[in-house]
């Protein structure tokens, strides 16, 4: 397999080095801060990181897409990045100053957020959540925690007396804020879910750890011990879509990602998709968008102005 062939996931040790920081003391977190470091932009390519992300623009502004959507993040806007998600930077202020956070499920399951409390995390799995504007004084707030954090995150602070636990509290600090300011700006956010969108849910994790080796309705509800017809009929219920057309969304999405990519061919695109060859991915392409790779790459490279 062509190591280009896929888009790439980055753990935050990749992170850390592509960015140039320091790496921090605590395995599973680390904190960024930064203001005008980046002369460019420092990953230029669309990615997927495995853990979680609190992304904090305190001055400037970036525009980035998340899974093929597009956002602009402003002074005191902050918003969390899922694991898996797919991340693309396409344009940054040259003023930016950023505050960036990365954890990881590990990290949580040690002991960060409470057992009790682990459901937490749960609203940032909910494709609902918005960036958030901070006010002035949760803005600083949210600054100097992290500056903090970072601080005995750091290698040099490792043997100081309670420097694990002040880590911990320090970050379940941040973590309890920003779900309290969810709760207050959007009040309807967390609502108990229905068993129905629970099971969607469940359904959109395994399609996200499955859809390349995975693409028959059946496989899915084997796993959940449903029908086919039922599980259908619950996705549209909760999302208007059936499991078949979710599947193919997921399939289509990382098509256009990995197209996007010149370096490729569209056999290495197919072949990284797991079709059995490029002339069944050829078709089963066309069926869903109404052009062959071939041409939706010329168009995609023609508006962007990269066609030869």
């Amino acid at each position: 397999m062509n190591p280009q062939s896929s888009i790439k996931t980055l753990t935050i040790d990749d992170l850390v080095g592509i960015i140039g920081d320091i790496p921090q003391e605590e395995n599973g977190l680390h904190v960024h801060l930064s203001k005008n470091k980046f002369k460019e932009i420092p990953i230029s390519y669309p990615f997927r990181g495995n853990s979680y992300a609190f992304l904090l623009v305190v001055k400037g502004s970036l525009k980035i897409q998340f899974n093929l959507l597009g956002y602009t993040i402003k002074n005191a806007e902050i918003i969390v990045v899922n694991p898996q998600t797919v991340t693309h930077v396409q344009e940054m202020s040259k003023n930016l100053e950023i505050v960036i956070i990365n954890f990881n499920v590990d990290f949580v399951l040690r002991g960060a957020i409470g057992k009790n409390d682990i459901d937490t995390l749960d609203i940032f799995t909910a494709n609902s959540i918005p960036k958030l504007k901070l006010s002035k004084e949760d803005l600083q707030t949210f600054i100097s925690v992290s500056k903090f954090l970072e601080r005995k995150n750091n290698r040099l602070g490792k043997n100081n007396p309670y420097n694990s636990e002040i880590i911990t509290h320090c970050f379940n600090l941040l973590v309890y804020q920003y779900a309290s300011l969810l709760k207050i700006k959007f009040p309807n956010l967390e609502a108990d879910l229905t068993r129905q969108e629970k099971l969607a849910l469940r359904f959109l994790k395994l399609l996200n750890e499955n859809f390349k080796q995975e693409r028959t309705v059946q496989f899915y509800a084997d796993i959940l011990c449903l029908t086919p017809g039922y599980l259908s009929k619950v996705l549209k219920t909760v999302s208007k879509k059936t499991a078949g057309q979710l599947i193919d969304e997921a399939v289509i999405m990382e098509s256009k990602l990995l197209l996007k990519n010149q370096t490729l061919s569209i056999s290495e695109v197919a072949d990284e998709l797991q079709f059995s060859d490029q002339s069944f991915f050829g078709k089963y392409f066309k069926k869903h968008t109404g052009h062959s790779p071939s041409k939706f790459r010329k168009i995609k490279f023609k508006k962007l102005g990269l066609d030869q």
